[in-house]
């Protein structure tokens, strides 16, 4: 298990007692977000630190997908793999790159990779029949998975992407695993994604460059992690003991549920996190439609809760592990 230490030099008081100090997790104030192009389906799948959000509308059979970025409340621009017949935008970094996929218009159609800034890059590993781009750095570090199956529905495999390096991370998971995808990366490299175990159960999974690090909810029948941001906060979905599914966030060894409230129970994902902590997802509303969300943190990222009164003398230094 990896350990992270958390040290806080902590100044002398005197004349009183000092309130314990408790890290506060953050309630979320959320907006819904209809795309004009569908309002029956959109999906906000990745948002950077300027607020852009990745994402796509249309549920690919009654409407095709269409990729696009958001700038709220309701500027759209387009974001389409030329020649395609469906289009999604995952994942988007700092400096306005994104990530995503796309199928072609060759009969029956090859689902494709790709990164975009301004022009459009194909992203495909060596030798296979299926990829999908579903996240990216500032560094340009991107992840996804790929299959020899062409409709890549079986033989999913992880891989991280520098320029045309390919770095499979399937060997780092549990022997034995099936299906699997990296879905996530921070720009210190960290990966998360989610396999299916030898029974099909999910699990989520944190690689930090050297080995694999399983994330499971507790409690829970399965957990998918989708997103991570530089403070090493994780979003992604789970299933509970009753078999009803809910968004998370995971940050320093604590898991919270996040549902928006305008869901019907059940259908939260979390696909997204940005360093100020706003996610971004999706869930089935009352009329069945497929709605996107924002959600902005409140009280905001790294707000204290001071319980009690008064100053404790007090020198030195606090240190936490906690254990992933």
């Amino acid at each position: 298990m990896k350990q992270f230490v958390l040290r806080c030099a902590l100044a002398v008081f005197t004349g009183a007692v000092m309130a314990p100090v408790v890290w506060a997790a953050p309630g979320y104030s959320f907006q819904t977000v209809i795309s004009p192009g569908d309002p029956a389906f959109t999906q906000l799948l990745g948002i950077n630190n300027s607020g852009t959000i990745a994402g796509y509308f249309g549920d690919g059979s009654v409407v095709p997908n269409n990729g696009f970025t958001l700038v709220l409340p309701n500027s759209y621009t387009p974001e389409n793999f030329p020649g395609s017949t469906q289009t999604q935008v995952i994942g988007i970094n700092n400096t306005g790159w994104t990530a995503g996929f796309y199928v072609d218009s060759a009969m029956p159609g090859v689902t494709h990779g790709f990164t975009y800034n301004g022009s459009f890059t194909n992203v495909d590993a060596p030798g296979t029949a299926f990829n999908q781009i579903l996240g990216i750095n500032d560094g340009f570090t991107a992840v996804g998975y790929s299959s020899l199956d062409p409709t890549g529905m079986t033989l999913q495999k992880s891989y991280m992407v520098s320029g045309t390096t390919f770095t499979y991370l399937d060997g780092f998971l549990p022997v034995g695993v099936g299906n699997n995808q990296a879905v996530g990366i921070n720009n210190a490299g960290l990966v998360v994604g989610f396999y299916a175990d030898s029974i099909g159960v999910l699990h989520g999974y944190l690689f930090n460059g050297a080995t694999a690090t399983t994330l499971d909810y507790m409690g829970g029948m399965g957990t998918q992690a989708f997103g991570i941001n530089n403070k090493g906060e994780i979003v992604g979905d789970y299933t509970d003991s009753m078999g009803v599914m809910h968004g998370f966030t995971y940050q320093g060894g604590i898991w919270s549920t996040v549902d928006d409230p305008a869901g019907v129970p059940g259908s939260t994902v979390i696909n997204g996190v940005n360093d100020l902590g706003q996610i971004v997802g999706f869930y089935v509303d009352a009329n069945g439609n497929t709605d996107g969300f924002v959600g902005t943190p409140t009280p905001e990222p790294g707000s204290l809760v001071l319980m009690g009164s008064g100053i404790l003398g007090l020198a030195g230094v606090l240190s936490r592990k906690i254990n992933l």
